[in-house]
């Protein structure tokens, strides 16, 4: 298979994007075979995330690169270019690179482009066909149109900080910039469908994602339960709202997942547990009343499961087909045979050396997402695009 193929062969994307929302999208689809173009200011050294560490990739020589492990998580398959759009010369280079790209991705504040002429009513009277993706914190309308966008400001706007953590400590964001990688999702999804629409009728169009609308779509079953009862969910720690137990129980040695999703599982669990008559109690026989009376199940559930070692729970729930599940640290997680034998770490080679970064998820049977460049030095293609006839071009 030639390094340029995938299921977006020929796709051109020019990505005026930064942090993480907007690059994780634009790098997903890099990896599904499109030509991205990431445009970074020189006055700022590009990306701001370049700046987010440590760690660093360093050179031979130990020196320091502008590679952060941060900015690398999501900015392969890209080529660099160090363009000031507040000049003259700048914003026609990104309008002569736009009329030959399909996508153009950007989160800037809502109108923050429309001074150099970059916005989408100005840009697409030249470029009707271009598929324009707009991400900003509270979208493009409404009451706080105006207001920044971060990821922790739209889990705790979007509710889901009102979810997560002990039910007795303060609200908690979710370890990693989860409302960040959602609305990269969305942008990707929102940007292939108009993609579709434009190849069938010509007609590009805007699409306007904000941060805190994808966090909002993605509260999920406890966002309906809402509005469905009208009551407000609140934190269970590692408790599921619907399913009793569904939980994470500590044991003799650590912690393990119980995940007992239906009352066959349950009547198999207390079989495991040696305790029969929990299966027939009226209170616990099924997931209704297991829910009415969550914590008196937890009450006798927890210290029978914290008198048994990990690896016992985990291998005599297995076998009878009881979902269980350990609680792993990261450097576990990445020394496991299922994620190397699912290729979800990779080795690149940077321009400082080599870097170890974490593979798409995606497998498809005929045309597999590729890795063709590493994350980019800032800058590191400004001279070769600029200079060439077809600055897309592999």
């Amino acid at each position: 298979m030639a390094a340029s193929e995938g299921p977006l062969k020929g796709v051109k994307v020019l990505d005026l994007s930064r942090i993480l929302a907007g690059p994780t999208c634009t790098q997903l689809l890099g990896d599904l075979g499109a030509s991205v173009i990431k445009i970074e200011n020189p006055a700022t050294r590009g990306d701001d995330t370049r700046q987010w560490g440590p760690p660093y990739v360093e050179d031979a020589e130990g020196n320091r690169s502008d590679l952060s492990a941060y900015f690398m998580s999501s900015n392969r398959n890209k080529k660099s270019v160090a363009l000031d759009i507040a000049t003259p010369e700048g914003q026609a280079q990104i309008r002569r690179l736009a009329s030959h790209a399909d996508i153009l991705i950007e989160n800037f504040k809502p109108g923050g482009l429309a001074k150099y002429g970059l916005d989408y009513k100005t840009i697409s009277q030249e470029f009707p066909g271009l598929v324009y993706c707009s991400i900003s914190g509270y979208g493009q309308t409404g009451p706080n149109a105006s207001k920044p966008g971060y990821d922790l400001m739209a889990q705790g706007y979007g509710g889901v900080m009102s979810l997560t953590g002990d039910p007795s400590g303060a609200p908690m964001k979710v370890g990693v910039g989860i409302a960040d990688v959602m609305c990269g999702m969305y942008a990707c999804v929102g940007i292939l469908a108009a993609l579709r629409h434009r190849d069938l009728t010509g007609e590009g169009q805007q699409i306007d994602l904000a941060l805190v609308d994808t966090q909002v779509a993605w509260l999920i079953n406890e966002g309906v339960n809402y509005l469905t009862s009208g009551d407000v969910p609140q934190r269970r720690g590692n408790g599921h709202p619907n399913i009793v137990p569904y939980d994470v129980y500590e044991t003799a040695d650590g912690h393990v997942i119980l995940a007992v999703g239906n009352d066959s599982q349950f009547q198999r669990f207390c079989q495991f547990l040696e305790r029969p008559d929990l299966a027939v109690d009226p209170r616990f026989a099924t997931n209704p009343s297991r829910l009415e009376h969550r914590e008196e199940l937890n009450a006798v559930l927890r210290p029978a499961v914290r008198g048994r070692d990990t690896d016992a729970v985990i291998c005599g729930l297995e076998a009878l087909k009881v979902p269980v599940g350990p609680v792993q640290s990261i450097d576990q997680v990445f020394a496991t045979e299922q994620v190397s034998a699912r290729q979800m770490q990779i080795k690149m080679q940077a321009e400082p050396g080599s870097v170890n970064l974490i593979g798409n998820p995606l497998n498809f049977s005929r045309t597999p997402v590729t890795y063709r460049s590493a994350p980019p030095v800032c800058g590191a293609d400004t001279d070769a695009v600029l200079s060439a006839q077809n600055p897309f071009e592999d």
